[in-house]
Protein backbone atom coordinates (compact mmCIF):
# COMPACT_ATOMS: atom_id res chain seq x y z
CA UNK A 1 0.00 0.00 0.00
CA UNK A 2 1.98 3.11 -1.00
CA UNK A 3 0.56 5.59 1.58
CA UNK A 4 2.32 8.10 3.94
CA UNK A 5 4.96 8.68 1.25
CA UNK A 6 5.46 12.39 0.43
CA UNK A 7 3.51 13.96 3.33
CA UNK A 8 4.72 17.40 3.18
CA UNK A 9 2.90 17.43 -0.41
CA UNK A 10 -0.04 14.76 -0.13
CA UNK A 11 -1.45 15.75 3.40
CA UNK A 12 -0.71 19.91 3.02
CA UNK A 13 -3.29 19.55 0.25
CA UNK A 14 -6.08 17.15 2.47
CA UNK A 15 -5.19 19.89 5.40
CA UNK A 16 -6.42 22.76 3.03
CA UNK A 17 -9.48 21.03 1.76
CA UNK A 18 -10.36 19.60 5.00
CA UNK A 19 -10.29 23.40 6.75
CA UNK A 20 -13.65 24.74 7.12
CA UNK A 21 -15.87 21.88 7.32
CA UNK A 22 -19.07 22.08 9.35
CA UNK A 23 -19.47 19.72 11.81
CA UNK A 24 -20.76 19.56 15.41
CA UNK A 25 -17.20 18.01 16.87
CA UNK A 26 -18.06 14.23 15.93
CA UNK A 27 -20.26 12.26 17.50
CA UNK A 28 -23.43 10.46 16.21
CA UNK A 29 -25.81 12.13 17.91
CA UNK A 30 -26.96 9.71 20.24
CA UNK A 31 -27.34 6.14 20.82
CA UNK A 32 -25.10 4.48 18.03
CA UNK A 33 -27.22 2.71 15.30
CA UNK A 34 -28.09 -0.41 15.73
CA UNK A 35 -27.05 -3.37 12.80
CA UNK A 36 -29.45 -4.14 10.51
CA UNK A 37 -31.75 -7.07 10.96
CA UNK A 38 -30.74 -10.42 8.90
CA UNK A 39 -34.03 -9.84 7.46
CA UNK A 40 -33.00 -5.96 6.41
CA UNK A 41 -31.38 -5.95 2.96
CA UNK A 42 -28.97 -2.52 3.29
CA UNK A 43 -26.18 -1.22 0.90
CA UNK A 44 -22.99 0.34 2.24
CA UNK A 45 -20.61 2.16 0.41
CA UNK A 46 -16.87 2.27 1.32
CA UNK A 47 -15.05 4.73 -0.47
CA UNK A 48 -10.66 4.63 -0.71
CA UNK A 49 -7.72 5.54 -2.65
CA UNK A 50 -6.88 2.23 -3.44
CA UNK A 51 -7.07 1.12 -7.30
CA UNK A 52 -6.28 -1.83 -9.14
CA UNK A 53 -4.28 -4.67 -7.38
CA UNK A 54 -5.33 -2.83 -4.04
CA UNK A 55 -8.49 -2.45 -4.61
CA UNK A 56 -9.04 -6.00 -5.72
CA UNK A 57 -7.41 -7.52 -2.21
CA UNK A 58 -10.09 -4.75 -0.63
CA UNK A 59 -12.81 -6.57 -2.76
CA UNK A 60 -12.07 -9.51 -2.16
CA UNK A 61 -12.23 -9.03 1.98
CA UNK A 62 -15.15 -7.38 1.10
CA UNK A 63 -16.97 -10.65 -0.08
CA UNK A 64 -16.34 -12.27 2.53
CA UNK A 65 -17.90 -9.72 4.78
CA UNK A 66 -20.72 -10.37 2.45
CA UNK A 67 -20.91 -13.65 2.93
CA UNK A 68 -20.88 -13.70 6.84
CA UNK A 69 -23.70 -10.78 6.32
CA UNK A 70 -25.97 -11.68 3.40
CA UNK A 71 -28.13 -8.48 3.74
CA UNK A 72 -25.39 -6.16 3.55
CA UNK A 73 -24.26 -5.43 0.10
CA UNK A 74 -20.88 -3.44 -0.55
CA UNK A 75 -20.59 -1.17 -3.59
CA UNK A 76 -16.55 -0.80 -2.85
CA UNK A 77 -15.16 2.72 -4.50
CA UNK A 78 -11.80 3.38 -5.43
CA UNK A 79 -9.40 6.37 -6.31
CA UNK A 80 -11.28 8.33 -4.11
CA UNK A 81 -8.89 11.19 -2.40
CA UNK A 82 -10.00 12.70 0.67
CA UNK A 83 -10.78 16.13 -1.25
CA UNK A 84 -13.32 14.06 -2.86
CA UNK A 85 -14.60 12.26 0.34
CA UNK A 86 -14.90 16.15 2.00
CA UNK A 87 -17.02 17.35 -1.25
CA UNK A 88 -19.35 14.69 -1.09
CA UNK A 89 -19.84 14.94 2.81
CA UNK A 90 -20.55 18.64 1.71
CA UNK A 91 -23.28 18.00 -0.59
CA UNK A 92 -24.78 15.72 1.26
CA UNK A 93 -23.60 12.52 -0.37
CA UNK A 94 -21.06 11.07 1.50
CA UNK A 95 -20.18 7.52 1.96
CA UNK A 96 -21.21 4.99 4.77
CA UNK A 97 -17.46 4.52 5.25
CA UNK A 98 -14.34 6.17 4.39
CA UNK A 99 -10.78 5.30 4.45
CA UNK A 100 -7.65 7.93 4.18
CA UNK A 101 -4.47 7.14 4.13
CA UNK A 102 -3.73 10.56 5.41
CA UNK A 103 -3.35 9.47 9.32
CA UNK A 104 -1.98 13.23 9.29
CA UNK A 105 -5.57 14.77 8.61
CA UNK A 106 -7.25 12.68 11.59
CA UNK A 107 -7.14 16.02 13.67
CA UNK A 108 -9.42 17.57 11.59
CA UNK A 109 -11.46 14.71 11.24
CA UNK A 110 -12.33 14.63 14.25
CA UNK A 111 -12.25 18.22 16.09
CA UNK A 112 -14.74 19.22 12.91
CA UNK A 113 -17.18 16.20 13.04
CA UNK A 114 -16.47 15.30 9.12
CA UNK A 115 -15.93 11.72 10.70
CA UNK A 116 -18.34 10.68 13.43
CA UNK A 117 -17.04 9.57 16.85
CA UNK A 118 -16.66 5.69 16.98
CA UNK A 119 -16.53 5.82 20.92
CA UNK A 120 -20.11 4.53 21.62
CA UNK A 121 -19.83 1.63 19.06
CA UNK A 122 -16.40 0.66 20.55
CA UNK A 123 -18.02 0.89 23.75
CA UNK A 124 -21.37 -0.63 22.94
CA UNK A 125 -19.56 -3.74 21.32
CA UNK A 126 -16.26 -4.18 23.62
CA UNK A 127 -13.85 -3.76 21.39
CA UNK A 128 -10.60 -4.47 22.88
CA UNK A 129 -8.33 -1.77 21.52
CA UNK A 130 -5.80 -3.09 23.77
CA UNK A 131 -5.00 -5.44 21.10
CA UNK A 132 -3.48 -2.17 18.91
CA UNK A 133 -0.30 -0.71 19.74
CA UNK A 134 -0.56 2.36 21.41
CA UNK A 135 1.18 4.45 19.01
CA UNK A 136 -1.69 3.69 16.08
CA UNK A 137 -4.31 4.54 19.39
CA UNK A 138 -2.74 7.38 18.98
CA UNK A 139 -2.74 8.68 15.60
CA UNK A 140 -6.24 7.77 14.85
CA UNK A 141 -8.14 10.18 17.60
CA UNK A 142 -7.89 13.59 18.58
CA UNK A 143 -8.44 15.25 21.81
CA UNK A 144 -10.45 12.09 23.39
CA UNK A 145 -12.34 11.84 20.54
CA UNK A 146 -11.83 8.11 18.13
CA UNK A 147 -13.27 9.09 14.66
CA UNK A 148 -11.28 6.74 12.88
CA UNK A 149 -9.74 2.87 13.39
CA UNK A 150 -6.88 1.77 11.96
CA UNK A 151 -6.77 -0.56 8.92
CA UNK A 152 -3.14 -2.25 8.02
CA UNK A 153 0.08 0.42 8.74
CA UNK A 154 3.11 1.21 8.12
CA UNK A 155 6.63 1.23 10.33
CA UNK A 156 9.83 2.42 9.03
CA UNK A 157 13.27 1.12 9.05
CA UNK A 158 17.06 0.03 7.43
CA UNK A 159 17.02 -1.67 4.49
CA UNK A 160 20.78 -2.51 3.59
CA UNK A 161 22.94 -4.06 0.59
CA UNK A 162 24.28 -7.50 2.14
CA UNK A 163 26.66 -7.82 -1.01
CA UNK A 164 28.17 -4.09 -0.55
CA UNK A 165 28.57 -4.50 3.09
CA UNK A 166 30.51 -7.61 3.18
CA UNK A 167 32.67 -6.33 0.19
CA UNK A 168 32.98 -3.15 2.94
CA UNK A 169 33.94 -5.84 5.64
CA UNK A 170 30.88 -4.81 7.72
CA UNK A 171 29.46 -7.55 9.70
CA UNK A 172 26.48 -6.19 11.34
CA UNK A 173 23.64 -3.44 10.47
CA UNK A 174 24.58 0.26 12.61
CA UNK A 175 22.67 0.47 15.42
CA UNK A 176 24.32 4.06 16.71
CA UNK A 177 25.04 7.23 14.59
CA UNK A 178 28.33 6.92 14.63
CA UNK A 179 28.15 3.65 13.28
CA UNK A 180 25.95 4.69 10.68
CA UNK A 181 28.37 7.58 9.84
CA UNK A 182 31.20 4.85 9.78
CA UNK A 183 29.52 2.83 7.24
CA UNK A 184 27.97 5.41 5.20
CA UNK A 185 31.79 6.38 4.21
CA UNK A 186 32.74 3.02 3.85
CA UNK A 187 29.67 2.25 1.70
CA UNK A 188 30.05 4.97 -0.59
CA UNK A 189 31.80 4.33 -3.87
CA UNK A 190 33.22 7.86 -6.16
CA UNK A 191 34.02 7.69 -9.53
CA UNK A 192 36.77 9.01 -10.97
CA UNK A 193 35.88 12.65 -11.26
CA UNK A 194 34.66 12.81 -7.83
CA UNK A 195 31.07 11.96 -8.87
CA UNK A 196 28.89 9.32 -6.75
CA UNK A 197 28.85 6.25 -7.75
CA UNK A 198 27.00 4.60 -4.77
CA UNK A 199 25.62 6.57 -1.59
CA UNK A 200 26.21 4.94 1.51
CA UNK A 201 23.04 6.75 2.70
CA UNK A 202 21.60 9.68 1.48
CA UNK A 203 20.74 12.24 4.04
CA UNK A 204 18.64 14.64 1.76
CA UNK A 205 15.47 15.77 3.37
CA UNK A 206 12.51 14.53 0.79
CA UNK A 207 14.60 11.86 -0.66
CA UNK A 208 12.11 9.00 -0.51
CA UNK A 209 10.64 8.54 2.68
CA UNK A 210 13.10 10.85 4.47
CA UNK A 211 10.35 12.88 5.72
CA UNK A 212 11.09 14.86 9.07
CA UNK A 213 8.65 13.06 10.93
CA UNK A 214 9.98 9.76 9.65
CA UNK A 215 13.13 10.42 11.13
CA UNK A 216 12.63 12.45 14.59
CA UNK A 217 11.67 9.27 16.65
CA UNK A 218 15.60 8.20 15.97
CA UNK A 219 16.77 10.88 17.44
CA UNK A 220 13.77 10.76 20.67
CA UNK A 221 12.67 14.09 19.20
CA UNK A 222 9.74 15.68 20.63
CA UNK A 223 7.46 18.17 18.74
CA UNK A 224 5.58 19.50 21.47
CA UNK A 225 5.52 20.43 25.23
CA UNK A 226 3.03 19.22 27.56
CA UNK A 227 0.90 22.22 26.77
CA UNK A 228 0.93 21.78 23.22
CA UNK A 229 3.49 24.33 22.35
CA UNK A 230 6.09 23.37 19.63
CA UNK A 231 9.42 22.14 21.11
CA UNK A 232 12.28 22.25 18.34
CA UNK A 233 14.43 24.67 19.90
CA UNK A 234 13.98 23.36 23.62
CA UNK A 235 14.94 20.09 22.81
CA UNK A 236 18.41 18.94 21.95
CA UNK A 237 17.90 16.01 20.10
CA UNK A 238 16.32 18.24 16.59
CA UNK A 239 19.77 19.85 16.97
CA UNK A 240 21.67 16.60 16.58
CA UNK A 241 19.40 15.49 13.89
CA UNK A 242 20.02 18.52 11.89
CA UNK A 243 23.77 18.23 12.71
CA UNK A 244 24.00 14.73 11.61
CA UNK A 245 22.14 15.60 7.86
CA UNK A 246 24.72 18.57 7.60
CA UNK A 247 27.32 16.07 8.54
CA UNK A 248 26.50 14.05 6.02
CA UNK A 249 25.65 16.05 2.85
CA UNK A 250 29.32 17.96 3.67
CA UNK A 251 30.79 14.55 3.33
CA UNK A 252 29.57 14.38 -0.08
CA UNK A 253 29.67 17.33 -1.01
CA UNK A 254 26.16 19.62 -1.19
CA UNK A 255 26.58 19.96 -5.28
CA UNK A 256 27.71 16.35 -5.45
CA UNK A 257 24.79 14.51 -3.70
CA UNK A 258 22.36 17.29 -5.36
CA UNK A 259 23.24 16.14 -8.72
CA UNK A 260 23.24 12.41 -7.32
CA UNK A 261 19.21 12.81 -6.51
CA UNK A 262 18.43 14.72 -9.48
CA UNK A 263 18.84 11.61 -11.30
CA UNK A 264 17.09 9.62 -8.61
CA UNK A 265 15.22 6.81 -9.52
CA UNK A 266 10.92 6.76 -9.44
CA UNK A 267 9.83 5.92 -6.09
CA UNK A 268 7.59 2.88 -6.78
CA UNK A 269 9.54 1.20 -9.81
CA UNK A 270 12.30 -0.72 -10.80
CA UNK A 271 14.50 2.15 -10.62
CA UNK A 272 13.85 2.76 -7.22
CA UNK A 273 18.03 3.86 -5.93
CA UNK A 274 17.86 1.11 -3.14
CA UNK A 275 17.01 -1.50 -5.33
CA UNK A 276 19.10 -1.00 -8.23
CA UNK A 277 22.01 -0.64 -6.15
CA UNK A 278 22.83 3.00 -6.30
CA UNK A 279 22.71 3.21 -2.42
CA UNK A 280 23.69 0.73 -0.19
CA UNK A 281 21.45 1.66 2.82
CA UNK A 282 18.35 3.32 2.55
CA UNK A 283 15.27 4.27 5.30
CA UNK A 284 11.71 3.06 4.36
CA UNK A 285 8.83 1.70 4.71
CA UNK A 286 7.57 -2.15 5.20
CA UNK A 287 6.06 -2.09 1.71
CA UNK A 288 9.48 -1.81 -0.14
CA UNK A 289 9.78 -5.50 0.14
CA UNK A 290 7.02 -5.94 -1.92
CA UNK A 291 8.35 -3.24 -4.41
CA UNK A 292 11.89 -5.63 -4.25
CA UNK A 293 10.50 -8.76 -5.11
CA UNK A 294 8.44 -7.56 -7.71
CA UNK A 295 11.21 -5.00 -9.24
CA UNK A 296 14.60 -6.39 -8.13
CA UNK A 297 13.88 -9.90 -7.25
CA UNK A 298 17.78 -11.29 -7.34
CA UNK A 299 18.53 -8.33 -4.69
CA UNK A 300 20.28 -9.63 -1.63
CA UNK A 301 19.17 -7.39 1.05
CA UNK A 302 18.23 -7.06 4.75
CA UNK A 303 16.38 -5.38 6.82
CA UNK A 304 17.19 -3.51 10.35
CA UNK A 305 15.63 -1.09 12.84
CA UNK A 306 17.04 2.36 11.70
CA UNK A 307 19.95 3.31 13.84
CA UNK A 308 19.56 5.86 16.99
CA UNK A 309 21.51 8.77 18.41
CA UNK A 310 24.86 7.41 20.71
CA UNK A 311 23.38 8.67 23.60
CA UNK A 312 19.70 7.07 23.48
CA UNK A 313 20.57 3.62 22.92
CA UNK A 314 17.81 2.28 24.60
CA UNK A 315 15.71 3.43 21.82
CA UNK A 316 16.96 1.15 19.29
CA UNK A 317 14.34 -0.97 17.94
CA UNK A 318 12.12 2.23 17.30
CA UNK A 319 10.64 3.44 14.13
CA UNK A 320 7.89 5.96 13.29
CA UNK A 321 4.69 4.29 12.15
CA UNK A 322 1.54 5.59 10.24
CA UNK A 323 -0.83 3.88 8.67
CA UNK A 324 -4.27 3.85 6.76
CA UNK A 325 -7.47 4.98 8.40
CA UNK A 326 -11.01 4.08 8.08
CA UNK A 327 -14.29 5.87 9.93
CA UNK A 328 -18.02 6.91 9.14
CA UNK A 329 -18.17 10.51 7.35
CA UNK A 330 -21.06 12.46 8.97
CA UNK A 331 -24.15 11.99 6.85
CA UNK A 332 -23.51 8.38 6.13
CA UNK A 333 -27.15 6.85 5.78
CA UNK A 334 -26.50 3.33 7.05
CA UNK A 335 -24.51 3.55 10.28
CA UNK A 336 -25.30 0.48 11.79
CA UNK A 337 -24.59 -1.35 8.67
CA UNK A 338 -21.08 0.96 8.51
CA UNK A 339 -19.92 0.33 11.77
CA UNK A 340 -20.05 -3.35 11.06
CA UNK A 341 -18.16 -2.98 8.24
CA UNK A 342 -15.54 -1.03 9.97
CA UNK A 343 -15.47 -3.36 12.73
CA UNK A 344 -14.70 -6.10 10.87
CA UNK A 345 -12.11 -4.36 8.69
CA UNK A 346 -10.31 -3.42 11.84
CA UNK A 347 -10.90 -6.33 14.11
CA UNK A 348 -11.08 -9.70 12.77
CA UNK A 349 -8.29 -11.42 12.71
CA UNK A 350 -8.46 -13.68 9.55
CA UNK A 351 -9.29 -10.31 7.55
CA UNK A 352 -6.41 -8.05 9.08
CA UNK A 353 -4.13 -11.33 8.01
CA UNK A 354 -5.03 -11.43 4.24
CA UNK A 355 -5.31 -7.94 3.80
CA UNK A 356 -1.80 -7.72 4.77
CA UNK A 357 -0.57 -10.34 2.99
CA UNK A 358 -2.11 -8.95 -0.12
CA UNK A 359 -1.18 -5.79 0.28
CA UNK A 360 2.10 -6.52 1.98
CA UNK A 361 1.49 -4.13 5.10
CA UNK A 362 1.36 -4.46 8.84
CA UNK A 363 -1.25 -5.64 10.22
CA UNK A 364 -2.64 -3.66 13.67
CA UNK A 365 -3.57 -6.26 15.99
CA UNK A 366 -1.40 -7.98 17.95
CA UNK A 367 -3.01 -10.97 17.23
CA UNK A 368 -2.63 -10.66 13.59
CA UNK A 369 0.73 -10.08 14.27
CA UNK A 370 1.03 -13.18 15.60
CA UNK A 371 -0.80 -15.24 13.38
CA UNK A 372 0.68 -18.19 11.86
CA UNK A 373 -0.96 -17.21 8.24
CA UNK A 374 0.84 -14.70 7.56
CA UNK A 375 3.03 -15.23 4.20
CA UNK A 376 5.41 -12.40 4.15
CA UNK A 377 9.12 -12.28 3.17
CA UNK A 378 11.66 -12.74 5.54
CA UNK A 379 12.85 -9.22 5.59
CA UNK A 380 9.16 -8.27 6.74
CA UNK A 381 9.93 -9.89 10.45
CA UNK A 382 11.91 -6.80 11.28
CA UNK A 383 8.86 -4.32 10.95
CA UNK A 384 6.13 -6.72 12.66
CA UNK A 385 8.51 -7.36 15.70
CA UNK A 386 8.88 -3.54 15.77
CA UNK A 387 5.46 -3.06 15.48
CA UNK A 388 5.05 -4.99 18.68
CA UNK A 389 7.77 -3.76 20.27
CA UNK A 390 5.96 -0.74 22.19
CA UNK A 391 8.75 1.35 20.90
CA UNK A 392 6.95 2.93 17.32
CA UNK A 393 6.27 6.37 17.71
CA UNK A 394 4.23 8.62 15.58
CA UNK A 395 3.63 12.39 15.27
CA UNK A 396 0.72 14.31 17.17
CA UNK A 397 -2.31 14.97 15.78
CA UNK A 398 -3.16 18.78 15.24
CA UNK A 399 -6.23 20.26 13.61
CA UNK A 400 -4.34 22.03 10.29
CA UNK A 401 -3.14 18.35 9.63
CA UNK A 402 0.72 18.40 8.81
CA UNK A 403 1.41 22.00 8.46
CA UNK A 404 3.65 22.04 11.25
CA UNK A 405 5.74 18.96 9.71
CA UNK A 406 6.15 20.97 6.58
CA UNK A 407 6.88 24.54 8.16
CA UNK A 408 10.05 21.92 10.12
CA UNK A 409 11.24 20.06 7.33
CA UNK A 410 11.35 23.50 5.08
CA UNK A 411 13.87 24.85 7.37
CA UNK A 412 16.17 21.51 7.77
CA UNK A 413 15.97 21.42 4.01
CA UNK A 414 17.42 25.01 3.97
CA UNK A 415 19.66 24.13 6.62
CA UNK A 416 21.12 21.05 5.55
CA UNK A 417 21.33 22.83 2.21
CA UNK A 418 23.30 25.73 3.72
CA UNK A 419 21.04 28.65 3.06
CA UNK A 420 20.36 28.75 6.59
CA UNK A 421 23.14 28.55 8.57
CA UNK A 422 21.92 29.30 12.48
CA UNK A 423 20.79 26.74 13.57
CA UNK A 424 19.70 27.96 17.11
CA UNK A 425 17.65 30.98 16.18
CA UNK A 426 15.76 28.78 13.01
CA UNK A 427 14.41 26.62 15.14
CA UNK A 428 13.36 28.93 17.55
CA UNK A 429 11.67 30.81 14.29
CA UNK A 430 10.18 27.12 13.46
CA UNK A 431 8.73 27.25 16.91
CA UNK A 432 7.09 30.54 16.24
CA UNK A 433 5.78 29.77 12.58
CA UNK A 434 4.43 26.50 13.97
CA UNK A 435 2.51 28.21 17.16
CA UNK A 436 1.27 30.27 15.05
CA UNK A 437 -0.30 27.93 12.49
CA UNK A 438 -1.28 25.93 15.46
CA UNK A 439 -3.44 29.04 16.68
CA UNK A 440 -5.36 29.41 13.10
CA UNK A 441 -6.32 26.33 13.11
CA UNK A 442 -8.03 26.58 16.70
Amino acid sequence: MKKSIALAGLLATSALALTGCSGTGGGTGGAPAAAPGDDEKVTVTVWSAFSDRELAALDGILATFHEQHPNITIKNVGSQTDDKITQAIRGGKSPDVAISFSSNAVGQFCSSGTFQDLTDYIDRDKVDLTKIPQATLDYTQYDGVRCTMPLLADVYGLYYNKKMFADAGITAPPKTMTEFTEDIKKLTQFNADGSIKVAGYVPTPGYYANAIEMLAPQWGATWQTKDGQSNLAADPAWTEMFEWQKEITDFYGLDNITRFTAEAGQQYSAEQDFQTGRIAMAFDGEYRTAFIKDGAPDLDYATAPMPVADDHPELYGTGYTTGTVIGMPKGAQNAGAAWEVIKYLTTDTDALVTLANALGNVPTSTDALKSPDLELPEQFQTFLDMFDSGKVQTNPATKNGNAYTKIAQDFETAFVGGSKTDLAAGLKDVDQQINDANALGQ
